[in-house]
């Protein structure tokens, strides 16, 4: 994964790309697989991280999709007020602030909830209801699921901090 110098994702780049760039002195590996390869004198760990040694502007920001399963994606089919993981069909959205209140359909205001939070907090805020929320919501800056519908492929444990996916 290649990312900015502000250690934002940009894009997959294969290993051959970062080693590349590696030797062209344009990036600073981050971290490596386990893996090595070979030349004909040398021995190198394969890129898993780089990261850019200047910024590159970018003119839009990804904003992740939203929806029911990407929410719960970004919360790790967790519930945000009683800490436990789930199955998906056991799971609702829930409206920080209630709709009732103002509250909107955005990703700063709707967490992933069970079903018995969120009848225990009703049209109620958090504290209200004497609840607290385990992670802030926030809009992720990268959509979980293109890398496994697109790259048909679950990446690697040491992308979760980069990708937003904790």
């Amino acid at each position: 994964m290649l990312l900015n110098s502000s250690y934002e994702p940009i894009k997959l780049v294969s290993w051959k790309r970062a080693i590349t760039l590696y030797f062209q002195e344009k990036v600073e590996i981050v971290e490596n697989y386990d893996t090595h390869i070979n030349s004909s004198s040398s021995q190198f760990a394969l890129p898993s991280i780089i990261r850019l040694k200047t910024y590159v502007k970018r003119k839009t920001r990804f904003v992740a999709h939203f929806s029911r399963s990407n929410v719960f994606k970004r919360d790790d089919h967790t519930c945000q007020y009683c800490y436990k993981i789930f199955a998906e069909k056991d799971l609702t959205l829930d409206h920080v602030v209630p709709v009732s209140r103002g509250g909107k359909k955005t990703w700063e205001n709707i967490v992933t909830a069970c079903k018995s939070c969120n009848q225990r907090k009703a049209n109620k805020t958090p504290k209200e209801a004497n609840l607290k929320i385990k992670n802030a919501p926030v809009a992720p800056r990268w959509q979980p699921e293109i890398f496994y519908e697109r790259f048909k492929l679950a990446f690697p444990e040491s992308w979760r901090h980069y990708l937003g996916v904790v």
